[in-house]
């Protein structure tokens, strides 16, 4: 194993009404210390988000997934937030939260290639 990079991921969630505890996956957010890695991946499928509830306003869960995605890359415009360090902002990201726009718990695992393990969850966890 020695090439392999330990890394932790949780799944991002659309949580329409948080008192029913429903969800649907839309994405995955990784992190792997060693390779300084932190990106998340979403999948914006509207038809099937308003399938799921036709209360959700698009706009504003397009903003959540633009937000963590500047929060992610360090972006100046992710805010205070993406001026600190990737373990931090994954923290930050990954804190459970009673919001629309949710993170599973986190899991670890190892991998060799965090991009590729990503890609892989995003298909796993998102497109099924």
């Amino acid at each position: 194993m020695q090439d392999s990079h330990l890394f932790e991921y949780a799944v991002i969630r659309v949580v329409p009404r948080v008192e029913r505890e429903e969800f649907i996956n839309v994405g995955v957010i990784l992190y792997c210390a060693r390779t300084k890695f932190l990106r998340a991946e979403f999948i914006f499928n509207e038809p099937r988000l308003t399938s799921f509830s036709s209360r959700l306003d698009m706009g504003e869960i397009a903003c959540h997934f633009d937000a963590m995605m500047r929060i992610c890359s360090g972006s100046k415009e992710g805010g205070p937030i993406a001026s600190l360090d990737p373990a931090s902002r994954f923290r930050w990201l990954t804190a459970t939260r009673s919001t629309v726009v949710q993170t599973s718990k986190v899991h670890p695992g190892f991998c060799k290639d965090p991009q590729e393990m990503l890609d892989r969850l995003v298909l796993e966890q998102v497109c099924v």
